[in-house]
C-alpha cells in the first residue's frame, strides 16, 4: 500500500487542487468521495468537485448536535448545486448508552469521555460511509492547527485503511476565502460571527482576535488534544 500511496503522490506532485481532484475523480469514480464537514475548505472542494463531475459523491455526518446554521447550509448547498448530499447518522443505541452511563454533556469532563462521544457520533458513522470507498477526500490544511502541520496531499489513513487526499494541504486560509468569494460558494453564516472552525454546537465557540482558527473547537482542552479522531 505504501507503494501505491507513493506512486499516487508522485503523479500528483506540482498539480493544482483542481488538477488533483480531476485526476483522482477520473481514476476512482464511485470509489472516492468527499467527506464534508461543511467548513469553508470542504465547501470550496464541493464547488471544485461538482464542476468536474456533477454526480461525484459527497457525504457529511450529522452528529445530532450541529448548529441550526449548519443544517441550513446543507439545504443551501443541495439547492445551489442540485444535489442530495449523503448524510450519515450515529447509531441511536450507542448515543443512548453513552448518555445513560455518562450524562448528556459528559464530554466536558475528560478528554477520554469527549473522544468517546466523538467516536460514537463521528467515527463510527464515518466508517460506514467509507465502507465502499478506496479513497476519501478531505479539506485538511497544514496551517489549520498544530496537529495538522504535517498534512500531505496524499496520505495513508492507517485508522481507516484508506488513502486520504487533501487537495488544499498547502493552501492558506486566505486562499480558501479568495476561492469562496470568487466562485460565490455558499458557506456557514456563523463564519461572520467569528466561528472559523465549526463542529458540534456544545463543543464550538467563537474565537477572539489573534486566536488560532481552531481555538474555538474543544476550547477547554490543550491544543495537542484537539482532534476528534477522524484525522489522526
Amino acid at each position: 500500500m505504501k507503494q501505491l500511496v507513493n506512486a499516487l503522490s508522485k503523479s500528483l506532485e506540482g498539480k493544482t487542487a483542481e488538477e488533483v481532484l480531476e485526476c483522482v475523480l477520473q481514476k476512482y469514480g464511485k470509489r472516492i468521495a468527499l467527506a464534508s464537514s461543511l467548513g469553508i475548505e470542504d465547501q470550496a472542494l464541493t464547488d471544485m468537485i461538482l464542476k468536474i463531475n456533477p454526480s461525484a459523491r459527497i457525504f457529511t455526518i450529522d452528529t445530532g448536535r450541529l448548529f441550526h446554521e449548519t443544517y441550513s447550509l446543507i439545504d443551501r448547498t443541495n439547492r445551489t448545486y442540485g444535489i442530495k448530499m449523503e448524510v450519515y447518522f450515529p447509531d441511536f443505541a450507542h448515543v443512548e448508552k453513552y448518555a445513560a452511563c455518562n450524562g448528556v454533556n459528559a464530554f466536558y469532563e475528560s478528554v477520554d469521555l469527549r473522544k468517546e462521544c466523538c467516536r460514537i457520533r463521528k467515527i463510527l458513522p464515518l466508517q460506514r460511509a467509507l465502507s465502499d470507498l478506496d479513497l476519501w477526500i478531505c479539506g485538511l490544511r497544514q496551517e489549520q492547527s498544530v496537529t495538522r502541520t504535517g498534512v500531505k496531499v496524499v496520505e495513508w489513513d492507517e485508522a481507516n485503511r484508506r488513502i486520504k487526499v487533501n487537495p488544499l494541504a498547502q493552501w492558506s486560509e486566505q486562499d480558501v476565502w479568495n476561492y469562496i468569494k470568487a466562485n460565490n460558494v455558499p458557506c456557514n453564516t456563523l463564519h461572520d460571527k467569528n466561528y472559523p472552525s465549526i463542529g458540534c454546537q456544545p463543543c464550538t465557540r467563537a474565537v477572539q482576535s489573534g486566536e488560532d482558527v481552531r481555538a474555538g473547537r474543544w476550547w477547554w482542552e490543550n491544543p495537542e488534544h484537539k482532534e476528534c479522531g477522524l484525522h489522526r
